[in-house]
């Protein structure tokens, strides 16, 4: 049956003209525009504020990182000993907080002392460094190759050295300021309850804000022992070869390394790299270093690829690629503090993301399988949280469909 003439024309007038062969332009309503204009605008707001106020953020985060720590020991602790409540959180507090000072000083002193006459290195470093000059020059036909000293004539060593100095001397003040936040969370735990009550009065948004807290705690608390198993592994083996090969101050490479274990990618690379590096100098032939980079090598990747995706599972469902943004992000925003709170904060915002429909989407694409849930949860939503927008989609059920 032929199309009337006015339905024909109204249509016409209704499409707006269009080249030969395209189809006409989608059109989104204002109303969506400008929604994600808001949302663009909002994050662009927030990242500057981070990177503007990262000195007095940054503390607060490792603050806030500890004291998931101390409540993770202390679980532990009352699970396989009878050590009362009290005494319980006491032990661990003490643990944690021992353990993470002794970690800074550590590291400052070792690396205050590690380049002294005492040692040895600092005298050969710089005769070390033009045999290596002059060995890779011969395999390329130079006949006079540059010295360290004609190398490093045009960069500022004292200028270097002098924000090191300032880099460590933020470490132990940013300890500090650690320590007085960890202090306040602490002081401030007993009415986090009763915040809990008042911002959400109803019994399910509790149970629901209950279930995200407890999400974002598992994720967390399931990447520090992964990492901390996987790391002391790594660190074991890395110390006996070392040993074997007679590297000095091993027992600070072995610390060194089960620290950048902590930092996804990069601390592979250190681990891997800065052992034999300092083998060079320290040795007159290149097999030390030889055999510490293959032997470290094959540790890494023995431990990376048969170890712990046994010891992950669902603890840390997160996709590679977003493990490196995050990591390339907040290590701008926040440098080495924020590289090795990475992969920490890109479980809390899945789990925190997830558990909204607009904001869905993003936890999928953060995942590491589309289902960013990490345990297993009832089959039907209730019916508050469907009200309020919630999703509660479990693993099980999604994965059947």
């Amino acid at each position: 049956m032929a199309e009337p003439v006015a339905n024909r024309r109204l249509t016409a007038a209704a499409t707006p003209p269009t080249t030969s062969g395209m189809k006409p332009p989608i059109a989104v309503p204002t109303s969506t525009v400008a929604r994600n204009a808001l949302v663009a605008m909002a994050v662009v707001a927030v990242g500057a504020a981070l990177v503007w106020l990262r000195d007095i953020l940054t503390p607060l985060a490792m603050a806030i990182f500890l004291l998931i720590m101390i409540d993770g020991v202390k679980r532990f602790i009352e699970e396989r000993t009878t050590l009362p409540r009290h005494w319980a959180g006491t032990a661990a507090l003490t643990v944690v907080v021992i353990g993470f000072l002794a970690a800074i000083a550590f590291i400052v002193n070792g690396a205050a002392g590690f380049f002294t006459d005492a040692s040895g290195v600092s005298s050969n470093i710089g005769p070390r460094i033009d045999a290596i000059i002059a060995d890779g020059a011969h395999l390329f036909g130079m006949t006079t190759p540059p010295t360290a000293q004609d190398l490093l004539r045009g960069i500022d060593l004292r200028g270097y050295l002098t924000s090191l100095a300032f880099q460590v001397q933020g470490v132990v003040s940013g300890a500090f300021f650690v320590m007085v936040y960890l202090a306040f969370l602490l002081a401030a735990q007993n009415g986090f309850r009763r915040k809990l009550v008042a911002l959400f009065p109803h019994r399910d948004g509790r149970q629901e804000a209950s279930e995200v807290f407890q999400r974002v705690r598992g994720g967390v608390e399931g990447y520090l022992w992964v990492q901390t198993v996987t790391g002391a592994i790594i660190c074991v083996a890395a110390w006996i070869l070392m040993r074997l090969v007679g590297l000095q101050n091993a027992e600070f490479w072995t610390f060194v390394i089960f620290v950048v274990g902590f930092i996804p990618v990069l601390g592979g690379a250190i681990a891997g790299l800065a052992p034999p590096l300092f083998a060079l100098v320290q040795f007159e032939t290149y097999w030390p270093a030889l055999i510490l980079l293959v032997g470290l090598q094959v540790i890494l990747f023995v431990v990376g690829n048969a170890i712990q995706p046994r010891m992950q599972g669902d603890n840390q469902n997160i996709d590679p690629v977003a493990v490196l943004l995050a990591l390339a992000l907040w290590g701008k925003m926040w440098g080495v503090v924020g590289m090795f709170l990475s992969t920490p904060l890109a479980v809390m915002a899945m789990a925190i993301l997830a558990e909204f429909k607009g904001s869905m989407w993003v936890a999928i694409l953060l995942s590491g399988d589309g289902k960013p849930y990490a345990e297993d949860e009832d089959d039907h939503a209730k019916p508050a949280a469907k009200a309020r927008g919630r999703v509660k989609q479990p693993r099980a059920a999604a994965k059947e469909t």
